[in-house]
């Protein structure tokens, strides 16, 4: 009995241990491990921020500027924005992505063999972080991206520090180009997909990032010297050869989004009152690349829609009404997950010019942006059209007027962008909804989501009552 007993507690005695041995192995999820290759994590950032955004820039960026009207499920382009639907809540895409992001930065500044990877990934640090900001204002940032080693429950960082502070925007840029300009290892940038490892074409994106956000806080702080020190440098985006994006395909999975879902899902966004407006005022080709003609018409009228009706007593003719072009679905294989681009560089720096941050000649920067964002959107330049109505200096508008609608029109799919250059500047001319849920407000922010009310409370309520109780209405601090 006693030579049983001991046996007995032999054998529970190595089972204890043996399972306080595996313990962790056998808690530790396979399909999350801890420990990522930073070219495979990287590809993934890239590839899944892009995609995402893309989606969310078609779906709920468009109806924010209005670039297109939805018909139904439409409660966000009512500007209910607490009401995600189709799309509607990019918190959670740029946070997941950052978090990535975080993990690449941190093995390639404590693993010697990943230090190629420095560079780049301060470069995207900052170009997510400046997206974010600028849609929420105050976010959870300097204790956002430590959740396994810290806090879970991060404060929120105002948005002039996310932008000034040491390690903020324009800081990581700093740091990203002279990670990559000290760089003298052989290791290659593996999982790049925007630009092929080529690290040179990342310090010209980083140029290109810091000319967009210098000229976005331009009314804040005084940029001149930065901005003009890039521009004289010439080293950021000046062909389309160089821009900051990936392909869609036209096959599944790497085909866009919306052509992966049910036609009625697509259906459901059309040409919006303002877009058209607009693309018809300047005689603008590029309509039948971003739209098609009314069914009804035979080939010929292209028409939009007022934003915001109210689908339960609005009676629409799908028929009469001009859907996304066949860019956005048939062939998406000419559509690009757009991250950053010679276009938007030139009218950002045409803007720049206009008011004399810098000292260059605003109509040569503006009238090689349009032609460049007419090449990227695989339409020819008409002869006359930077003579008419697109004009720097047409009668009736002003050059920044010009300069920020020919960006705004170029946005299209990257509507958030659109949105942020409008509540920047006020141009293009936006129309007020038809059946507003915000007061007849075209907001100016987007709200925190309510899983933040849930998860992080405490800091939640601080950041609500910063925004009179997370209101769409309250200004970001460079729109202040």
């Amino acid at each position: 009995m006693k030579i049983t007993f001991k046996i007995f507690s032999l054998l529970c005695l190595i089972l204890a241990s043996s399972c306080t041995k595996d313990f962790e192995e056998i808690n530790t999820n396979p399909n999350a491990p801890n420990n990522v290759q930073p070219s495979l994590l990287l590809r993934q950032v890239l590839y899944d921020f892009g995609e995402q955004m893309s989606y969310e820039g078609f779906v709920a960026g468009d109806l924010l500027s209005q670039h297109r009207t939805a018909l139904d499920f439409n409660l966000f382009d009512r500007h209910a924005l607490k009401s995600p639907q189709l799309g509607g809540n990019p918190w959670p895409i740029f946070y997941t992505n950052l978090r990535d992001n975080q993990i690449i930065l941190e093995q390639a500044q404590s693993v010697n063999t990943y230090a190629v990877y420095e560079g780049p990934a301060l470069l995207l640090k900052a170009y997510m972080t400046a997206g974010l900001t600028d849609i929420f204002g105050d976010v959870p940032y300097s204790e956002a991206f430590n959740g396994v080693n810290g806090t879970v429950t991060p404060r929120y960082d105002l948005q002039e520090h996310i932008y000034l502070n040491e390690d903020g925007i324009l800081d990581n840029i700093d740091k990203g180009i002279a990670a990559i300009e000290a760089y003298n290892d052989v290791i290659p940038l593996d999982g790049d997909i925007l630009f092929n490892g080529d690290l040179n074409a990342w310090i010209t994106f980083g140029n290109s990032l810091k000319i967009k956000q210098l000229l976005r806080i331009s009314n804040k702080v005084d940029v001149s010297l930065e901005m003009q020190a890039i521009f004289e440098s010439g080293n950021y985006f000046t062909a389309n050869s160089q821009n900051a994006i990936f392909n869609f395909t036209n096959t599944d999975p790497n085909s866009f989004r919306l052509a992966q879902l049910r036609v009625g899902d697509f259906n459901n966004f059309v040409l919006s009152e303002t877009m058209e407006n607009v693309l018809k005022n300047l005689n603008d080709t590029r309509i039948r690349q971003f739209f098609r003609p009314t069914e009804n018409s035979n080939g010929i009228e292209f028409e939009g829609l007022i934003n915001g009706i109210d689908a339960s007593t609005t009676s629409i003719e799908l028929a009469s009404l001009s859907l996304a072009g066949t860019a956005f679905r048939e062939d998406t294989s000419s559509l690009d997950a757009n991250f950053l681009t010679a276009w938007e560089t030139y009218f950002n720096l045409a803007e720049a010019a206009e008011r004399g941050i810098i000292n260059a000649d605003p109509q040569s920067l503006y009238e090689t942006g349009v032609a460049l964002a007419f090449e990227y959107w695989q339409t020819e330049l008409p002869s006359d059209y930077l003579s008419g109505a697109a004009a720097y200096n047409a009668i009736g508008t002003s050059p920044i007027e010009q300069i920020v609608t020919q960006k705004w029109i170029a946005q299209i799919i990257n509507g958030y962008e659109g949105w942020i250059e409008w509540k920047r500047t006020g141009f293009p001319t936006f129309l007020d909804v038809q059946s507003s849920l915000n007061g007849g407000l075209i907001p100016i922010r987007m709200p925190y989501p309510s899983e933040e009310e849930a998860l992080n409370n405490e800091n939640y309520q601080q950041a609500a009552t910063a925004t009179n109780g997370n209101s769409l209405d309250t200004p970001v601090w460079w729109d202040e």
